[in-house]
């Protein structure tokens, strides 16, 4: 079956106290975007970008002065990250296959993984990488808090990889606010979520903290 991925780069540096986006902050000489980029390099991955249209002339010299030859398309987003998967969803000339979605900052992603989600996707129609919580955890209201158990709860991380079909179908509605990320929009069409074991090293890049983790998960 036809293997896709999108990685969605539309952040800001501003946790990263950076002015430069923080998919080209260098990690280990390069801009974190190739790292991630790099991890999909593998069993014919058609892979597409996608960047705020204002970012895709700098991401074009960055590529030019680091060499970056792994082949990808890039192409414009959107306001939000519903939009701008959408957009990606869209630039993709195939009704039948697989698509990973996966964060740019999240450049320290093992090839195994990545290749387990979409063999689960393709028996389960979905497959969203997730870790439990370590820390004890309390819900927070207007006047109290109270303590929960977090055995309830996982850690949601990306890839989060689809049966395309499917996953176009349910991208056809309008944006609501509770899409945060692209299994909420899936469960929402009505289709059940099939969650995965992820990584405690897949970590999303945005503070400054994060990325002395990233450096010493490559060094070693």
């Amino acid at each position: 079956m036809q293997r896709f991925a999108i990685i969605v780069a539309g952040g800001s540096g501003s946790r990263m106290q950076s002015e430069l986006p923080k998919q080209f902050i260098e990690l280990q000489g390069q801009p974190i975007l190739m790292h991630t980029i790099r991890a999909f390099n593998f069993g014919e991955i058609e892979i597409t970008v996608v960047l705020p249209s204002s970012q895709i002339s700098f991401w074009k010299e960055l590529c030019q002065k680091h060499d970056f030859k792994v082949s990808h398309q890039v192409i414009h987003g959107g306001q939000t990250r519903f939009e701008s998967v959408k957009n990606g969803l869209d630039s993709i000339d195939a009704s039948q296959g697989l698509v990973a979605i996966h964060d740019g900052v999240r450049p320290i992603i093992r090839k195994e993984l990545i290749d387990h989600t979409y063999l689960q996707a393709a028996q389960y129609k979905s497959a969203i990488t997730s870790v439990p919580l370590k820390d004890s955890i309390r819900e927070i209201n207007n006047t109290s808090n109270i303590a929960k158990d977090r055995q309830q709860f996982r850690l949601i991380q990306t890839p989060q990889t689809f049966q395309i079909q499917a996953l176009k179908k349910a991208f056809e509605v309008d944006y609501q606010p509770s899409f945060t990320d692209d299994a909420s929009v899936f469960e929402h069409d009505g289709h059940a979520i099939h969650l995965i074991n992820g990584d405690y090293r897949n970590i999303k890049i945005t503070t400054p903290e994060d990325l002395l983790i990233a450096e010493s998960f490559l060094q070693a």
